[in-house]
């Protein structure tokens, strides 16, 4: 995806729903909110806090409630765009600049700065995760200390990562592979995926 470091630059990429964007820009303007770039997307806050963002596909265009959860939605205009994933994050989905009722989108992104000040949001889950090892991984732990204290040396995530992928498997014989696959990796101090972070 590429960088996008404006928001003039962000409804350039979009254009087929540029007018439309730029009315939601000018309404979200309208109001207190400061306008910046996040994640190569237009991101609205107040007091450093992420109020709104807008967003454009393919097939459609809208405003995401990063606490939309609190919006009263008296109107039933608001998704959960990612069920059983998102607990606080709402979307207004629109397929055209016809869609928008100015009036009524401006109320609801009023209400939302009003929630923010309030300070109405879902802090994020800080419980402790436990971590279970599976049979075969705690044998293998058991029966070498160094390999036992490397493991122990990683973090929770990690950790849980490697319990994860070996539990995952469905037959024995897959476990054993994952299993020979991942002790160099553990002894190294990599997490599983590891790779894969800042690519």
């Amino acid at each position: 995806m590429k960088k996008i470091n404006s928001v003039e630059e962000y409804i350039e990429e979009n254009t087929h729903f540029s007018d439309a964007l730029v009315l939601l820009r000018t309404l979200i303007n309208s109001t207190e909110l400061l306008e910046t770039i996040k994640w190569s997307a237009p991101v609205y806050t107040i007091n450093n806090k992420n109020v709104i963002g807008l967003g454009a596909f393919k097939n459609h265009f809208g405003i995401w409630f990063f606490n939309g959860v609190f919006l009263k939605d008296k109107h039933k205009l608001l998704i959960n765009a990612q069920e059983n994933k998102t607990k606080a994050l709402r979307q207004m989905r629109f397929t055209s600049i016809d869609d928008i009722n100015k009036n009524l989108v401006l109320d609801y992104i009023k209400e939302a700065i009003e929630n923010q000040k309030l300070g109405k949001e879902i802090k994020p889950d800080r419980t402790k995760k436990e971590t279970i090892i599976s049979s075969e991984l705690q044998n293998v732990l058991d029966s070498n200390t160094t390999l036992k204290s490397a493991f122990q040396a990683l973090s929770p995530g990690k950790q849980r990562e490697y319990c994860a992928h070996i539990a995952s498997a469905k037959h024995e014989t897959t476990k054993q592979s994952r299993l020979e696959k991942i002790i160099p990796m553990i002894l190294q101090g990599v997490g599983l995926h590891d790779k894969y972070k800042n690519c």
